[in-house]
């Protein structure tokens, strides 16, 4: 096992050990019914404190051909399928969270390295893995990743699971390092969309806060399928807890379900399906108390920022979603990245993104979607 390479089942097994855990592993019977076709690769994004992490470490420990995970996955929910079995410890798993390497520190100098830097650090220490695992094909001068994944593939014939957690780092905290951005693009365009990478790729995960940047309005990766807040569409259910699945838990430890129902039921899907915030739901488990705990994870700062650009009334728009409305939106104009705002439209839609608003696909209307949001608007004449 390695740190990037088949980095084993510890993490997932951590979750498993949790107090609370709701079952979300039939979100493997999707990814195992596209491994390997025209299809493999998705792009999951959802806000901070959704479970993100959790999902990857999940695919991880399910994929990951280094470990045995049998006993962990066999009594959850993927265990009843067909092709449980089949796909379990199958493959070589590559597993990164970039918000990690944006975050390394040169050994030299202590200092943190600059966004470029890490991409440079992304090929260069999952080469250094696989040619751990892979010496006889790997060269001590290989320095590109994807063209090293492709020797692996034509030569060995190996597939590889990629899962990068927080895929979107350097378009949000490095907005305007554009330098940065493209050789993080082209990273990814070699790994998930280059004609070679089907040597190499069974299936590719991306998971993170915003969708994938647009150039336009084509997406820089449009051969991965996308699930977002706006459309989640068929996996909505794995975007957080369902009320069902919310329902029992409150049942279980005996708290009052209408009163979290109140505070936590905001986001709506197609086909009527109710998703609460899984951060909320168990925090007011473990504390014994239902009030705000999503908002805490960002300050008002990051929020007033977009609110201060007051496109086309932004301002009054706020307002009235304080007051129960709803506002139409366009979604389609957001380019997916920080910095390319130039309508009301495209505020609304990072802020569905980050999840203080929620969309009604069917209406296209934003609002707030419950009282664990609006106090983070609730700041008087600042805006």
């Amino acid at each position: 096992m390695g740190i990037y390479l088949n980095p084993g089942n510890e993490g997932f097994k951590r979750a498993l050990r949790s107090k609370i855990y709701v079952d979300k592993t039939g979100l493997l019977e999707y990814t195992n019914s596209i491994l390997e076709t025209e299809q493999c690769c998705i792009c999951v994004s959802r806000p901070r404190r959704f479970g993100k992490s959790i999902t990857a470490e999940m695919l991880v420990s399910y994929y990951d051909r280094s470990c045995d995970s049998r006993e962990m996955f066999c009594g959850l929910e993927i265990g009843s399928f067909p092709d449980f079995e089949k796909y379990l410890n199958h493959y070589d798993v590559i597993h990164i969270d970039m918000n990690t390497f944006r975050h390394k520190r040169n050994p030299a100098t202590g200092e943190e390295v600059s966004a470029l830097e890490s991409v440079g650090l992304f090929h260069s220490e999952i080469i250094k893995e696989l040619k751990e695992a892979y010496g006889n094909i790997v060269q001590e001068n290989d320095v590109d990743l994807p063209g090293v994944l492709t020797k692996i593939g034509k030569t060995a014939g190996t597939k590889f699971i990629i899962v990068i957690d927080e895929w979107d780092t350097i378009f949000r905290e490095d907005k305007h390092d554009e330098r940065a951005q493209k050789a993080y693009i082209n990273l990814l365009r070699g790994l998930f969309k280059d004609s070679t990478s089907k040597f190499f790729i069974a299936l590719g995960y991306l998971t993170g806060i915003l969708p994938i940047k647009k150039y336009g309005t084509e997406s820089a990766l449009n051969n991965f399928d996308e699930f977002t807040m706006i459309h989640a569409e068929p996996l909505m259910e794995y975007v957080g807890f369902t009320e069902n699945e919310v329902k029992d838990l409150y049942q279980e430890y005996h708290m009052d379900f209408d009163e979290a129902q109140k505070w936590y039921d905001g986001y709506t899907f197609s086909e009527g399906i109710h998703i609460y915030n899984p951060k909320s739901v168990v925090d007011s488990i473990r504390r014994k108390k239902i009030t705000s705990y999503w908002s805490r994870t960002e300050t008002y700062e990051s929020l007033k920022s977009y609110i201060n650009m007051n496109f086309d009334g932004l301002r009054d728009s706020i307002v009235q979603m304080l007051a129960g409305a709803r506002c139409k939106v366009n979604t389609e104009t957001f380019e997916n990245d920080m910095t390319s705002f130039s309508s009301r439209d495209d505020i609304l839609t990072v802020l569905i993104h980050l999840g203080y608003l929620a969309y009604d696909s069917t209406v296209e209307e934003v609002y707030i979607p419950n009282p664990d949001k609006p106090e983070k608007f609730c700041i008087p004449s600042t805006f």
